[in-house]
């Protein structure tokens, strides 16, 4: 690992998979295991093409990998996407604060992700299964465009098996084959049952869908304080000194980008 936050490490493609048609898992080897928490991020850099910020899409591990899901959007990612096995590449990190798995000890757990989201909610995923006897209900709710972009789907009936209550949804099945549920990710809700008074939810997704779903979610009895959101797609340089994941007087580069919502509502451009 670097001794500078500043300078990239080397970390090595193992094997690369396509999850979609823009998404694919990156599987890493990397010098030293890496210590880290279900929310932060890396930088992944490509040399002479640039760096982009991508979530970490596992639990932490104790054998020296990691797995990446990155999505191409861009020369970076294009490169990236392009990049045989066998070939380095550059990380910095972690970065960001995620989530500390202890404190949701002995909670009822609802997790909703959007889209690319389920990127980083897998690595909660993981980690909280790895302690499954330690936390009540665990329900994921998953909410996808159409079955092409659902991410991860061979891995919800083991998610199942293990104990986790899993919604997929999609909004639209354009006449592709879909065993989930079709419809809007804030659709279930209404009908878990939740009890407000041992539930905690996280929220990864895009910004438009953390409206509704806080609605559904404080209709069930949730208050913001037992709600956390992430901010992850602030992230720009992961140590905050180029100034774009600034929120007001918060960096999410340092103290998110995972936020419990009520230390965001005085700040209405966050979730903007």
């Amino acid at each position: 690992m670097s001794a500078s936050p500043l300078v990239p490490f080397p970390a090595r493609l193992e094997a690369s998979e396509p999850l979609s048609e823009r998404e694919r898992l990156f599987r890493l080897a990397l010098p030293a295991p890496m210590s880290h928490r279900p929310g932060q991020f890396v930088m992944v850099s490509f040399p002479g093409v640039g760096e982009a910020p991508i979530s970490i899409a596992c639990a932490p591990r104790d054998d020296a990998r990691l797995e990446l899901t990155i999505r191409r959007v861009g020369s970076v990612t294009q490169a990236l996407h392009a990049l045989e096995p066998g070939r380095d590449l550059g990380l910095r990190g972690p970065y960001g604060n995620g989530i500390d798995t202890a404190l949701l000890a002995g909670q009822d757990l609802v997790l909703v992700a959007g889209g690319l989201g389920l990127a980083p909610m897998r690595s909660l995923i993981q980690a909280l299964l790895a302690r499954r006897e330690a936390f009540g209900r665990l329900i994921l709710l998953a909410g996808f465009r159409t079955p092409a972009e659902a991410l991860f789907r061979t891995e919800y009936p083991d998610w199942t098996a293990a104990g986790m209550e899993v919604h997929a949804l999609v909004n639209r099945t354009e006449h592709q084959p879909w065993e989930g549920q079709e419809g809007l990710v804030t659709e279930p809700i209404p009908h878990l049952g939740l009890d407000p008074g041992r539930t905690l939810a996280v929220l990864v997704g895009p910004p438009v869908m953390y409206k509704f779903v806080v609605l559904e979610l404080a209709a069930c009895g949730l208050s913001s304080e037992h709600i956390f959101v992430d901010l992850e797609r602030r992230m720009k340089c992961g140590i905050g000194k180029c100034g774009h994941c600034q929120i007001e007087d918060l960096y999410c580069c340092r103290q998110g980008p995972v936020f419990r919502l009520s230390d965001l509502e005085t700040r209405r451009e966050a979730l903007a």
